[in-house]
């Protein structure tokens, strides 16, 4: 029998449905509303593409949204001073610089520069530091925050379950692993990490009753590397030539979606899985960025 589809677009549905009154909330209690800025630095179509979507998420659960678009000669002192400024605004909850910058720029500076309590993209030393030793608030990356999610929503909860995720990236592989050691609600797993070189792949797969594949190859999981049964959780996303499309490409994910599903017991699509919930989880931690200032006042 295919396996179940962890459908990211319904459960992102769900979520912005709690999220919208949650922002309703903030607004009759306090006469708060959430506010994001995303900050665009040059002329990249994808990352204008990916800016422009979150805004109009933002704005449509009812956040305000700032753009603000930077020429690609910006300077470090200004990206930063910009920054500073964001970072006193009461009026921003949620502070996001989009990547990549151009290459005179330094990624690491500018993340460092956001204060903690605003990095809602979760990518501060602080916030990576208080997600692996648990102590204090903190933000996790939206991808990772979005896979456990999916996963406890669509009935798959990793406590005590086998997990495998593949790729230890500081946006996705590390803060998922984290996420999903933590004691408590989605947490509580036996996690293994393995990456590109981690010799005899697929038998480390196979072990696997949760298997989150972020290697960045397209299609490289194919059903054999999969034990049968397993929830299968693609976070890739890849444009492939295709001549039989009238776009001349398709969309794939990390896995090869056709063997695997036949395979696996649930399996999240690319397109269609992961993305959706990654924006959604960025309008989560703005929302609860704004309810815990609003608890400070």
């Amino acid at each position: 029998m295919p396996a179940q589809i962890i459908s990211g677009k319904d459960i992102s549905a769900a979520i912005r449905g709690e999220l919208r009154q949650r922002v309703f909330a903030l607004a009759a209690r306090h006469g708060v509303q959430p506010g994001l800025a995303t900050v665009l630095v040059g002329t990249s179509p994808a990352s204008q593409m990916y800016v422009g979507m979150k805004n109009r998420a933002a704005s449509e659960l009812g956040l305000h949204s700032r753009q603000l678009t930077l020429p690609e000669e910006t300077s470090q002192e200004e990206l930063l001073g910009l920054v500073a400024g964001l970072n006193s605004d009461p009026a921003i909850h949620g502070i996001l610089v989009q990547l990549p910058l151009p290459g005179h720029l330094r990624k690491t500076r500018v993340i460092e520069a956001i204060h903690p309590s605003k990095d809602v993209d979760g990518l501060h030393p602080v916030n990576a530091g208080r997600l692996m030793t648990g102590s204090g608030p903190f933000f996790a990356p939206c991808t990772p925050l979005g896979v456990v999610d999916m996963l406890l929503r669509s009935g798959h909860d990793p406590n005590g379950k086998r997990v495998v995720v593949l790729g230890r990236s500081n946006l996705v592989g590390h803060p998922l692993a984290n996420l999903l050691l933590r004691k408590g609600r989605g947490g509580d797993a036996t996690v293994t990490v393995c990456h590109s070189r981690t010799r005899d792949l697929a038998t480390v797969t196979r072990t696997a009753e949760i298997l989150v594949v972020a290697i960045g190859r397209p299609e490289m999981i194919t059903g054999d590397m999969v034990s049968p049964g397993a929830v299968v959780i693609d976070v890739g996303t890849h444009r492939v030539p295709d001549p039989a499309s009238e776009k001349g490409y398709r969309v794939c994910g990390d896995v090869l979606f056709r063997e695997v599903r036949e395979v696996a017991s649930a399996i999240s699509p690319s397109p269609g899985g992961v993305g959706p919930m990654t924006i959604t989880m960025l309008l989560a931690n703005t929302v609860e960025s704004a309810e815990r200032a609003a608890e400070d006042v």
